[in-house]
């Protein structure tokens, strides 16, 4: 997404756990979450801006990270079927050396049609749900149509919520694409 609207950046692979203290509010979960994978980064990253993101959907209470396996992708997608639920994106921006910080949180509200169990298996069997939070990608082929509406940013849902990103980057750190 950052390429499609020319941003230029060097892409970092990180490990940080993802056991969070916050698992019962989802705003703070993400920006926890965020922060401390920026704060990882920042071990290798002696100048420039680092920009990290973490991505929830949440329903009823719970928080629905990335399934475990096909069982659990299975009954992530049967709990969203015929509902409504939020997908919560927070992201931190943290430039060095000065350790200047700035998070920040884009929530939007995804209905789900309601799905029959044959779609839920054809999509499960792809492993596309396998690596996304609430078991599913709206980008993907078969779930983009799963989505009956979307109230918010459509970015969001696919991981970064880019008009705010970029305002918050620009605002930042004075940058253009």
């Amino acid at each position: 997404m950052l390429e499609m609207v020319g941003i230029k950046f060097t892409l970092l692979e990180i490990d940080v756990d993802e056991a969070n203290h916050f698992a019962n509010n989802p705003r703070e979960y993400v920006i926890n979450l965020s922060g401390k994978k920026a704060e990882e980064a920042a071990k290798t990253i002696a100048e420039g801006i680092i920009a990290t993101a973490d991505t929830i959907v949440y329903l009823d209470g719970k928080i629905l990270n990335k399934p475990k396996d096909t069982d659990d992708a299975r009954r992530m997608l049967r709990l969203l079927s015929g509902r409504t639920h939020q997908v919560y994106t927070g992201f931190t921006l943290l430039k060095m050396p000065e350790r200047k910080i700035l998070h920040d949180c884009e929530v939007t509200d995804v209905t789900f049609r309601k799905l029959d169990e044959g779609e839920i298996e054809e999509y499960v069997q792809s492993g596309a749900p396998l690596d996304k939070a609430g078991a599913y990608g709206i980008q993907d082929d078969l779930s983009a149509l799963f989505v009956e509406k979307i109230n918010g940013d459509f970015y969001n849902v696919v991981g970064l919520p880019l008009p705010k990103f970029y305002l918050a980057l620009k605002q930042f750190a004075d940058v253009s694409p």
